[in-house]
């Protein structure tokens, strides 16, 4: 009797967070890559840029790897790709204005000459290895966001991506609800959900609701028109660039990313700008205060973006004026909250007029609530159910949602990263775990940062560094001078002479106890220096500073 064959999904990123979206589907000797996304770094993650998934994993089986699916043009689905393509060089398929964006990420690496990327078109259906690939069309906060199905031996999986039920998007472009309900009368295996909204009742707002909002402040703004919005968020740009035009106010861009951005859309044809409507920074500062619109970037506040600059009077060619308006249409990721805050609090204290999430239905989200989750699962039909995107508790949430519409409760997986998933035609199983992690992106070091470096960081920032340089001799190992002590971020060393003079004498005494044996052991004379010193200031300050003693020998 032949075996019967399997088939393993293995996520290595996007599960009990949001972000680095990873999800790879095994069958047999083939692999397929679904997105390949970043994070942006927690609180606690001090100096780093951006965090992607480990591919340990794909790098131990890079023979099997066949092909990398993108299901849309979001950060935390594409952006670590241009790191994993200088490992893996395997083709990327996805729509044309996905390409696009990602053709711009790998241009930065000088990556884009040798990159194979393949337009997919929705609804066409192509053979990647053993697997056949079909996108189908949903909407997000980005055009040309498409669910991947994917056609396996053992049956068809459903990823959904970032999606929400929107019937009167900005592009005209719905969600293919026919092509996702054949699907699920055709019978899917597998559906993995999109689970960021979940907590959400109900259902998330059209994008044209934010249309309404900018048309009410744009009518009233009496001076200068500041709109700050994710660069990728295309929908959100071209309904400020509709308002701005039907107000008659000229159009500025500020910030790089988000000029990149548009100069790829409206190449592409997903942006429209009308005719003249577009000018240059120097230009618009000419220009009557009622008669422009600057679109920046900054809506996270990030601290070297656009806003942030204009916020803090650093940007060099704008600067904010009393009475301008200022419209943050975002909200706020995760963790970004304080920066965010902060942000509008200077806004505020240069005169601005500030317009944000919590008072205003000036953003809505690009993620399902919970009535069109109900509504995917329902047109989807799933035999097995994968919540993902979103925290722990979100997919517990999704999870819980999924049995209450009759899944059975052994069918429903709440998944870790690194965890295997083995399906067959009728059974679905735990079947062990892979390496998964993270890679802290760090200036061009890639992985070269790792939780000791951190934790050094986060010690130097809460309680500074101490140094301690002596000068021995070689032969005799006799003190010849020091301890010389340089403090930073710990305490002043002119305002702490007393304290200081003390710690000298405490390296003082543990040189001299060393003294006298045959073979110096720096290494332990600097563990004795470190245990003593930081119990000694321990005790005086209830501080724990850095001590790094350094022992010349002459």
């Amino acid at each position: 009797m032949a075996k019967e064959p399997k088939l393993n999904l293995i996520p290595l990123g996007g599960m009990g967070e949001i972000g680095k979206n990873l999800m790879v589907v095994k069958f047999e000797e083939s692999i397929l890559i679904l997105d390949c996304g970043l994070m942006f770094p927690e609180e606690d993650m001090l100096g780093i840029d951006i965090v992607i998934p480990d591919i340990t994993y794909l790098l131990e089986n890079k023979d099997l790897v066949c092909g990398v699916v993108l299901s849309h043009g979001h950060e935390d689905h594409i952006g670590a790709l241009p790191y994993v393509l200088k490992q893996l060089k395997v083709p990327v398929y996805g729509t044309k204005l996905t390409l696009g964006l990602l053709q711009d990420k790998l241009k930065e690496q000088g990556l884009a000459e040798e990159a194979r990327l393949k337009e997919v078109k929705p609804r066409e259906i192509i053979s990647i290895g053993p697997f056949k690939v079909e996108l189908v069309r949903v909407s997000h906060s980005v055009p040309d966001a498409v669910s991947i199905v994917v056609y396996t031996p053992v049956g068809k999986i459903v990823y959904t991506g970032d999606f929400k039920i929107d019937h009167t998007p900005v592009d005209g472009e719905i969600t293919d609800f026919f092509r996702l309900a054949q699907l699920g009368e055709e019978g899917v295996l597998v559906l993995i959900s999109d689970s960021t909204n979940v907590e959400h009742l109900g259902y998330t707002m059209s994008e044209r609701m934010v249309g309404d909002a900018f048309d009410e402040v744009f009518r009233q703004a009496k001076e200068r028109i500041i709109v700050a919005t994710f660069a990728s968020n295309i929908h959100r740009l071209q309904q400020a660039i509709n308002t701005a035009h039907r107000y008659g106010r000229k159009v500025s861009v500020v910030g790089r990313s988000m000029i990149n951005v548009i100069n790829i859309a409206c190449e592409l044809g997903y942006l429209q700008i009308p005719e003249g409507t577009l000018v240059e920074i120097e230009e618009a500062k000419r220009l009557p205060k009622n008669k422009i619109v600057f679109l920046s970037t900054g809506s996270q506040g990030e601290p070297m973006s656009a806003l942030t600059r204009m916020a803090l009077g650093e940007h060099r060619l704008v600067e904010i004026l009393p009475g301008d308006t200022i419209i943050i249409s975002a909200t706020p990721i995760p963790g970004n909250e304080k920066l965010v805050a902060r942000i509008i609090d200077q806004l505020f204290k240069r005169g601005a007029n500030v317009i944000y999430d919590s008072i205003s239905e000036i953003h809505v989200s690009g993620h399902a609530s919970r009535e069109e989750l109900k509504l995917m699962l329902n047109l989807v039909k799933p035999k097995f159910f994968v919540p993902s995107h979103g925290q722990y508790r979100m997919l517990i949430k999704h999870a819980a949602l999924a049995k209450s519409m009759g899944i059975p409760p052994e069918n429903v997986f709440v998944v870790e990263n690194g965890q295997i998933i083995e399906f067959g035609r009728q059974s679905g199983r735990f079947a062990g775990r892979v390496a998964a992690g993270r890679v802290l992106i760090d200036g061009l070091g890639i992985g070269d940062v790792g939780n000791i470096v951190l934790r050094d960081r986060k010690q130097l920032s809460q309680d500074g560094i101490m140094v301690v340089v002596v000068t021995i001799d070689r032969e005799s190992g006799q003190l010849v001078a020091g301890p010389d002590i340089v403090s930073r971020g710990f305490v002043y060393v002119r305002e702490s002479e007393e304290l200081m003079e003390e710690a000298r004498e405490k390296v003082k005494k543990t040189l001299e106890k060393s003294n006298g044996q045959d073979v110096p052991g720096w290494t332990a004379i600097k563990s004795q220096v470190r245990d003593i010193l930081g119990k000694f200031l321990y005790e005086k300050t209830r501080r724990r500073p850095m001590i790094l003693p350094i022992i010349v020998e002459i």
